[in-house]
């Protein structure tokens, strides 16, 4: 009879070499003394090459920015060199344009007296038309006044609100009107009932004629009571409150004597021919 032989069984303690070789020693050991011999106090370097990667693209995009910003501004200053241009291009025909107006009213001046006449009805209508001349801007003005003087803040910052607005002017020819003023002019443009103040970007104009600064405001009337209406009224305060608030130049002085031309932009627009 054979005898089988019980396989040998592996010791409990023999298989566990493996695994307690790696929870005694869980770092690899060529590792281990690798680190032992390294200096004290030093660190493995990181790599930061995602970080030079951000840098060279910030630089690039900053780079053609700049490329961009140096290849639009001289088209912009040839641009603005050519509206400034045409913008005087077309003052000088308005000028010129202004003085066929000024030749024609004197033709209609002269048209006028001979047709008038010299009996009696004719005289009294050629007074009444001179009468009112002056008050609606046909005719010249001259006699003493306020003469103002506004300008923007010595450091505007670029806001309007440290800026003479065309709205600002408005109110200011309106106060020197309501105070009993005869004959207003801004900067030698005399105004009328007709005369259009308006604000066109950064600059104003009167009857579309670009004023500059500072703005000068002439108004015929008695001084001695003229400026001090002015200072009670809305316009005083109005001024003298961007004077306070946004240092503003906001100046009056009376005139002995001022010379307001007509208004250019009244002209005869229809003619009748009355019988007799």
């Amino acid at each position: 009879m054979t005898v089988t032989k019980p396989a040998p069984h592996r010791a409990v303690d023999a298989s566990m070499d493996l695994l307690n070789q790696i929870l005694r020693e869980p770092v690899d050991p060529d590792y281990a003394r690798v680190a032992a011999r390294r200096p004290p106090g030093t660190r493995r370097p990181r790599s930061h090459w995602w970080l030079a990667l951000v840098l060279v693209l910030a630089g690039t995009l900053f780079a053609i920015g700049a490329l961009q910003t140096n290849r639009a501004r001289p088209v912009q200053e040839t641009e603005r060199a050519e509206l400034v241009e045409r913008i005087q291009a077309a003052e000088v025909d308005q000028d010129a344009l202004r003085g066929q107006v000024e030749e024609l009213d004197g033709q209609i001046d002269r048209l006028r007296t001979s047709a008038l006449g010299s009996d009696g009805t004719s005289k009294a209508l050629e007074a009444q038309i001179d009468r009112l001349g002056p008050a609606v801007g046909l005719a010249a003005v001259t006699g003493p006044g306020v003469v103002v003087v506004v300008d923007d803040a010595p450091t505007t910052s670029g806001d309007a609100r440290d800026q003479v607005l065309d709205l600002d002017l408005q109110v200011l020819a309106n106060g020197l009107w309501a105070s009993g003023a005869e004959a207003v002019s801004i900067n030698g443009h005399r105004l009328s009932a007709l005369t259009a103040i308006r604000g066109a970007g950064d600059a104003i104009t009167v009857d579309y004629r670009s004023l500059t600064r500072p703005y000068r405001i002439e108004a015929v009337g008695d001084p001695r009571t003229l400026q001090a209406r002015l200072a009670e009224s809305a316009a005083g305060a109005w001024w003298n409150d961007l004077a306070q608030n946004r240092d503003m130049t906001y100046q009056t002085s009376d005139a002995s004597r001022l010379v307001l031309d007509s208004d250019p932009g009244i002209t005869l627009r229809y003619a009748k021919v009355v019988d007799r």
